[in-house]
């Protein structure tokens, strides 16, 4: 692996023991942990929030994003773009780097065109926004099979996430896809991550199939994520 390689931590705030609080404050704790560490992207991917709790969450987040980000502005690469989990509107309300889509979901060229309109009245999940976004969002899109991947190419993902690569702990019923199907996946014309089941061991049979980069939520969050960048990207 090299340091090009994409890393992306997928939060699970119910994963961490304790109450809500300390699982929100925890949560924003890897985050800040995430940025400092230099992982390329975080999905908050929170589903079972109400719209006005994620919207909550998220703000919170963008800040912890920030905050964490100052002391390595001078450093270009380790802007870590926040997501936001299929709520464009959410992502747009407190100025998110974009969103992460389901396959079924809305296709990135809607999520474009509501982000260029942002700004004219009120936006986003009934807040008005500070200010238009001043560039594109990034628009993830979630894959299962070489066709998805496809699509979500034609219109206009800026990267795709595969999955379930390997078998899922907590899903052990759901059916891997495997690294034949990563493999070509990532022959389409977009960047594709690898997720489900990944590992520091199995990692770089993903990237050898072709895989952009990493996609995780255990990985990242039940280890010190600058241990794992650190493995990641300097494995070959």
């Amino acid at each position: 692996m090299t340091e090009n390689c994409l890393l992306y931590y997928i939060t699970d705030r119910t994963a961490f023991l304790g109450d809500e609080s300390s699982r929100r404050r925890r949560l924003l704790g890897k985050i800040a942990e995430a940025v400092r560490a230099g992982v390329d992207y975080v999905q908050l991917r929170e589903k079972d929030l109400s719209s006005r709790e994620l919207e909550s969450l998220a703000r919170d987040a963008v800040r912890v994003v920030r905050e964490a980000r100052k002391p390595l502005i001078e450093n270009r690469k380790l802007e870590t773009a926040l997501l936001i989990n299929s709520r464009t509107d959410v992502a747009l309300a407190v100025q998110a780097g974009g969103v992460h889509l389901r396959s079924d979901d809305i296709s990135p060229q809607e999520v474009r065109a509501v982000w260029r309109e942002c700004g004219v009245g009120r936006c986003g999940a009934g807040t008005p926004a500070r200010q238009p976004s001043p560039r594109d969002p990034i628009v993830a899109v979630s894959c299962h099979c070489p066709v998805e991947a496809a699509q979500a190419a034609a219109k206009g993902a800026t990267f795709g996430v595969f999955a379930p690569v390997f078998e899922k702990k907590d899903t052990p019923t759901t059916q891997p896809t495997g690294l034949a199907m990563l493999h070509k996946a990532c022959q389409m014309e977009i960047p594709v991550l690898a997720l489900g089941g990944i590992t520091l061991s199995n990692a770089s049979s993903c990237l050898k199939a072709g895989a952009a980069g990493i996609a995780a939520i255990r990985l990242f969050q039940e280890n010190s994520i600058a241990e794992v960048v650190k493995c990641l990207r300097q494995k070959s």
